[in-house]
């Protein structure tokens, strides 16, 4: 099951989910340290860099489910 999905609050995310700060500066998105992070979604973000928002949100479910799994 999604933990994470594309309209959930960049900031409000990262927080809950620290994991997710690393994977989106893996793709060269700084979102974390922007202060639009606490007012653009999740999707809103990665899509305004050019990124397939689904992808991205996908491969941080699938670190998740790992952790969780461990």
């Amino acid at each position: 099951m999604a933990k994470v999905t594309k309209e959930m609050n960049i900031m409000e995310a990262v927080e809950k989910y620290p994991i997710i700060a690393q994977v989106l500066m893996r793709y060269g998105l700084g979102c974390v340290g922007c202060i639009i992070s606490t007012a653009e979604t999740l999707g809103e973000g990665i899509a305004a860099h050019g990124l397939n928002a689904d992808i991205i949100i996908e491969e941080v479910n699938m670190i998740l489910d790992k952790q969780e799994a461990e």
